[in-house]
C-alpha cells in the first residue's frame, strides 16, 4: 500500500484545521481584550438574563421563530427554481407561481391575525 495516494486528504484536513484556528488565534492574540460589564454580561435572543434557566419564554418568541423558518425553507426552494427556470418551460413556470401564490396567501393570512406584529 502506498501512503502517496493519502497526501491530498492528509493536506485537506491540516488546511481545513487551519482555516478554522488561525483567525481565532489572531483575533485572541491581536484583539483588544477591554472587558467591561456589558461586554461581559450574558445575551441571549434580546431578553435580559434571567435567574432561572428554565423560566417561560413568551409564545410569540417561538411563533414568529417558527414563521422565519418557514418562509425561509420556502424561499429556499426558489433558487434551484431559478437556476433551472430554462429547463422546466412552462408548466415548472406556473408551478412555481402557484407555490408563491400560496405563499402569499399564508404570509397574508399571518399578517392579518398579527402573528408578526412585535410588541
Amino acid at each position: 500500500m502506498n501512503l502517496d495516494q493519502y497526501l491530498p486528504v492528509l493536506l485537506f484536513i491540516i488546511v481545513g484545521i487551519a482555516v478554522g484556528v488561525l483567525p481565532q488565534l489572531l483575533g485572541y492574540i491581536l484583539g483588544p481584550n477591554k472587558p467591561d460589564a456589558e461586554k461581559n454580561s450574558p445575551y441571549e435572543c434580546g431578553f435580559e438574563a434571567f435567574e432561572d434557566a428554565r423560566m417561560k419564554f413568551d409564545v410569540r418568541y417561538y411563533l414568529v421563530a417558527i414563521l422565519f423558518i418557514l418562509f425561509d425553507l420556502e424561499i429556499a426552494f426558489l433558487f434551484p427554481w431559478a437556476v433551472a427556470l430554462q429547463d422546466v418551460g412552462a408548466v415548472g413556470f406556473w408551478s412555481v407561481v402557484v407555490f408563491l401564490g400560496i405563499l402569499v396567501v399564508g404570509f397574508a393570512y399571518e399578517w392579518k391575525k398579527g402573528a408578526l406584529d412585535w410588541e
